[in-house]
């Protein structure tokens, strides 16, 4: 555990849930930040804009704390994949998917008094060729309407793929532990 408390600042289930699996005692607070939107800037200066947001504002509140924040961005063509938000969306988003790549650049940072931490990791998924009616079924199943790409990796979006290429399986769902684990061995010791 970090000598500072732990703060996760964000309002995602899914983030927390990861977290969850690292077994420390931590709080979760809304960062009080307007995020950017697809289009405004490049997508790695979008992730990073959008994290270090997240992490400083929560910061600015907790100035003794470490703070832990993260974004997505999903790109497939140069094109910035948002939340599908309804069905209908999101079975557009998969067919467009189909048979193609998808980068997610996950945003990491960690704000502690004495320390600032930022990266981006990438992570990529091929999607196998989806018929309409796979489309269809899945997000009824699995309703990924919040979820950028229109898909649960870590629920039956699984069945999507043809692979997955990265270093960090947990990057693609929204957190990279691994890499904030190594980030947070240090703090450990100060």
């Amino acid at each position: 555990m970090t000598p500072y408390p732990l703060i996760l600042a964000s309002t995602s289930p899914f983030r927390r849930q990861l977290l969850d699996r690292l077994k420390l005692s931590f709080t979760v607070e809304a960062p009080g930040f307007t995020e950017a939107v697809a289009g405004t800037m490049p997508p790695h200066e979008l992730v990073r804009h959008n994290t270090l947001g997240k992490a400083q504002s929560v910061a600015a509140q907790h100035p003794h704390a470490c703070v832990i924040a993260s974004d997505q961005v999903a790109v497939c063509n140069d094109t910035v994949l948002g939340k599908p938000g309804s069905k209908r969306q999101a079975c557009r988003q998969l067919a467009m998917l189909s048979g193609r790549t998808v980068e997610f650049l996950t945003g990491l940072a960690i704000t502690a008094p004495d320390n600032h931490i930022y990266e981006t990791v990438p992570y990529r998924v091929v999607f196998r060729t989806l018929t309409p009616a796979e489309i269809s079924t899945y997000v009824e199943l699995d309703r990924p309407l919040h979820c950028a790409g229109s898909f649960k990796a870590e629920s039956l979006g699984i069945s999507l793929f043809e692979r997955m290429e990265g270093e960090d399986p947990t990057a693609l769902i929204g957190l990279p532990l691994i890499r904030l684990s190594s980030h947070l061995r240090p703090l450990q010791r100060t």
